[in-house]
């Protein structure tokens, strides 16, 4: 047993070299040595002692039961759930007696490759196909069969036809506005890692927002103030991406302000960015609507996810805006941030380095 300690921490060292988990094994399927890698993300903590007692998954013990045997390699994919759940690709290869001085018999080594994130990356694409493929079959199916009605029982009444024209305008509306961000959020992630380089005035920009929603606030009988100092410093960005973050978080908030409120929005310069020695500046879009409740605040901006989705719908929302705000303001190396109360209103500030 002391050639076996001495043997772990001869090999032990030389295997942190390596940044993922590494676990040699023995012709018995103990822990020969293993990596400082291994005992922080999979939980090794038992040298020299049988695998089993430092994880027990029946795959993985399993596949290094098999190489044993046959000297063949194996290749599973295991999840761990805690302490916090991952994903490894797990590579187990036979290890002989040459090539591991002092191993009785055949061996094997153990490789972890960490595909946490690709596997996060693969479901969230799932999710989103299967989301987009759901927000425009609904209004075709609506659409579709408001046609056979039209074609059928309804062909000669003008009041139904009318009727069924507008809802089917609405609904060419929702699908235009859902497949127009679809490209946008799609054209902003291809781009999200290029910071923009063009001099933006922050005042022309919010003036100009509030401009041309103007209608929209009137229907609504929403005031829309904007506070800015007279002097405010000019930002790195890119115009039309900034002026749609704006724009979305003033729709929102008229949307969701409450009829005859106000919705305020309040440009202050900051000394210097989080985590960084930058000036910068930001800007708070304040209604004074019904709130959002805490468990909601940090996936508003999850693609499709929507508070009150029948509110949502038929406000217009697609469910994307809120994505689209996040990827912009990440390409401009600034933050998003969200503070609401139910019954006091939301408060979405956007902080953005100035030049």
């Amino acid at each position: 047993m002391e050639n076996n300690t001495q043997l772990f921490r001869l090999e032990g060292g030389l295997l942190n070299c390596f940044p993922e988990p590494v676990v040699l094994v023995d012709h018995l399927g103990n822990v020969l040595a293993s990596n400082e890698a291994s005992e922080s993300e999979i939980g090794i903590t038992y040298p020299g002692k049988a695998l089993a007692m430092s994880f027990r998954h029946p795959s993985a013990i399993e596949a290094v039961e098999s190489v044993l045997r046959s000297g063949k390699p194996q290749n599973v994919e295991v999840t761990f759930l805690a302490p916090a759940a991952r994903t490894f690709n797990l590579i187990v290869a036979p290890l002989s007696e040459s090539a591991f001085h002092g191993l009785e018999g055949r061996g094997a080594v153990l490789v972890f490759h960490d595909v946490t994130a690709e596997r996060r990356a693969e479901q969230m694409r799932a999710d989103f196909v299967a989301n987009a493929s759901h927000e425009l079959r609904s209004p075709l199916s609506s659409m579709t069969g408001f046609i056979e009605t039209l074609q059928g029982p309804a062909k000669e009444d003008p009041v139904a036809r009318e009727k069924f024209l507008s809802i089917m305008s609405a609904e060419c509306g929702r699908m235009a506005r859902l497949i127009e961000d679809l490209l946008s959020l799609s054209a902003i992630e291809s781009n999200e890692h290029v910071a923009p380089s063009d001099e933006i005035d922050i005042r022309t920009l919010l003036f100009g927002a509030k401009d041309a929603l103007s209608p929209t606030a009137t229907a609504a009988d929403i005031n829309v103030i904007i506070d800015i100092p007279e002097v405010f410093p000019l930002i790195i960005g890119d115009i039309d991406q900034l002026s749609q973050v704006f724009r979305n978080l003033m729709e929102n908030a008229i949307a969701y302000g409450g009829k005859g409120s106000e919705v305020k929005i309040v440009a202050t310069i900051e000394d210097r960015m989080p985590d960084s020695d930058r000036p910068g500046v930001s800007i708070a879009v304040i209604d004074a609507g019904e709130g959002i409740p805490r468990k909601h605040l940090t996936r508003l901006t999850e693609r499709f996810y929507r508070v009150d989705k029948a509110r949502s719908r038929t406000a217009g929302g697609t469910g994307l805006g809120l994505a689209i705000v996040k990827h912009i303001v990440s390409r401009h190396r600034g933050r998003l941030s969200v503070d609401s109360k139910v019954g006091q209103g939301s408060r979405f500030t956007v902080l953005l380095p100035s030049a």
